[in-house]
């Protein structure tokens, strides 16, 4: 071995001894802090076993509080149940008693069924023994009144089916006749219903809207411009309107005359109209005049139109049409013929469709039953004549003309639609307000007055003004001397007081004039 070999021993042998000596030292010095980790140790167990106790305590009794609680829950549980039970078994012993009792009463019942079943077999026994005896007596009678009467019982049962028949037929005729007086009384109050609901339902308003038969003036100075130079002015509106203009003393108004409705409203609204321009004379008259005619038969042709959308209706002839209009300007008793026409037609259609029949020729027939009244005054005959004729003439309906023939009554109805037609008139008239009977009769004694004074020769104009109380009668100065005219005053005046009825008194005025023009050139 080399030097170097024990040097490397050496140092082996010294390094261990270092390593040894460190190895003590820090033995040495870990020992206090091993202790103080012993002790730290020890505490923390006793700590973690007082911690344990601890919840092992609480534990122990929250455990106990759940004993407790669960307990209460099931003694509860145990309580209701016991109670419940207890319930049941009340109801169940009420049951049993009630039960009991039924099957007593059921006994009793039986009992007494079956007692007086016995009664029953004993008393059919004691019937049947009747009736044969009564069977027998009957056949005794039977031979005996035979023998009595001398004839036999076939002979006496037709002898009593004879009577019974006779008997029944009379019964069934009181029945039928019983059976009829019903039906006519149900029919009069369904009648009476139906009629009722119609008016209820239709509950139109009514406007009056009677023709105009005066113009007012702005001013009297007007009346000279009307009447103009030697009256060339109103002799040519009259006779372009055919319209009588009475200009008379009363203030700031001219009084129309004619009997045709739609001519004196073409004459009013020309007058209006020529009041209004200002330019008054012949040229312009026959302007204005034509103009307004065009627009007065254009308005009535949409008047017609109108009413006939109005009612859901089609097929009529366009001058039926033009005549439904016209009616517009045409009133009875005050009461504006169209409106009386479409409520007519609204109450029939209400009523046919009540009673289940043709609901749109009731309406047709309502519609037109007084279409005879655009015309009445230029033909001759009454309005129902003269409607039927038209309607027939413009190839209406048969059923449609029946019913405007008889809606007063004076045929025959052939359908229940004309019967509608002539109960839709009389509602339509009746009804509280519309018509208005004074107008009518005023009117009619005006038109009297005039003709009794038109009666008398070489009278040339009369005019009834001042509400009736007055007659203005104007005579031809060539026919009549002023003692025939006071002479006429005086007749009139007599036969007025002889054949009419009025209040307070008329003043009979006759005028005689003489008028002479020259001209100075």
């Amino acid at each position: 071995m080399n030097d170097t070999g024990y040097l490397i021993l050496i140092a082996i042998g010294i390094g261990a001894a270092v390593g040894i000596v460190l190895s003590l030292i820090y033995r040495n010095s870990l020992k206090p802090q091993r202790l103080t980790l012993e002790k730290e140790k020890g505490k923390l167990i006793e700590e973690a076993k007082r911690e344990a106790e601890t919840i092992k305590k609480e534990a122990a009794l929250e455990a106990k509080d759940l004993v407790y609680q669960a307990k209460s829950e099931v003694e509860k549980d145990l309580r209701e149940r016991r109670s419940e039970l207890n319930h049941l078994d009340k109801r169940v012993r009420q049951k049993e008693e009630t039960l009991e009792r039924k099957i007593d009463q059921l006994e009793k019942k039986e009992h007494d069924l079956s007692r007086r079943e016995k009664e029953y077999n004993s008393k059919e026994r004691s019937l049947q023994e009747k009736e044969n005896r009564y069977s027998q007596l009957i056949k005794d009678q039977t031979l005996q009144l035979e023998r009595i009467s001398g004839i036999s019982s076939e002979e006496a049962k037709v002898e009593l089916f004879k009577r019974v028949e006779e008997e029944s037929r009379f019964e069934s005729a009181k029945l039928a006749k019983k059976i009829e007086d019903e039906a006519k009384e149900l029919a009069d109050k369904k009648s009476k219903e139906i009629m009722s609901l119609a008016i209820q339902r239709y509950a139109s308003e009514y406007v009056a809207d009677a023709t105009a038969s005066a113009v007012s003036l702005p001013n009297d100075e007007m009346k000279g411009r009307i009447i103009g130079r030697e009256g060339r002015n109103i002799r040519a509106l009259e006779a372009a309107t055919g319209v009588d203009l009475i200009v008379d003393d009363t203030p700031e108004l001219v009084t129309l005359s004619a009997f045709d409705p739609v001519r004196r409203e073409i004459a009013r609204l020309s007058l209006e109209r020529l009041i209004t321009d200002g330019r008054i004379h012949p040229t312009r008259i026959e302007e204005i005049v034509e103009k307004v005619k065009k627009e007065v038969e254009t308005n009535i042709r949409e008047e017609g139109e109108k009413a006939v959308f109005d009612l859901g209706l089609s097929g009529i002839h366009p001058e039926i049409i033009k005549l439904l209009g016209r009616l517009k300007y045409r009133t009875s008793y005050g009461q504006p013929v169209l409106q009386h026409s479409k409520e007519v037609a609204y109450l029939a259609g209400m009523m046919a469709g009540e009673l289940g029949i043709d609901v749109k020729l009731a309406k047709r027939a309502g519609l037109l039953h007084d279409i005879g009244k655009a015309v009445d005054h230029e033909t001759e005959g009454s309005h129902q004549e003269i409607g039927a004729t038209l309607a027939k003439k413009y190839g209406e309906n048969p059923k449609v003309i029946n019913a405007i023939l008889v809606h007063h009554g004076e045929g025959d109805p052939l359908t229940a639609e004309a019967a509608l037609v002539a109960a839709g008139d009389a509602l339509s008239a009746a009804r509280p307000g519309v018509r208005r009977e004074s107008i009518e009769n005023y009117l009619k004694r005006l038109e009297k007055l005039e003709q009794m004074a038109m009666s008398y020769k070489g009278v040339e104009k009369c005019y009834a003004i001042q509400a009736g109380r007055e007659i203005r009668i104007i005579v031809k100065p060539e026919d009549m001397t002023d003692e025939m005219s006071a002479m006429i005053s005086k007749e009139l005046a007599k036969k007025i007081e002889a054949e009419m009825s009025y209040p307070g008194q008329i003043k009979v005025t006759v005028i005689r004039e003489s008028r002479y023009v020259e001209y100075a050139k």
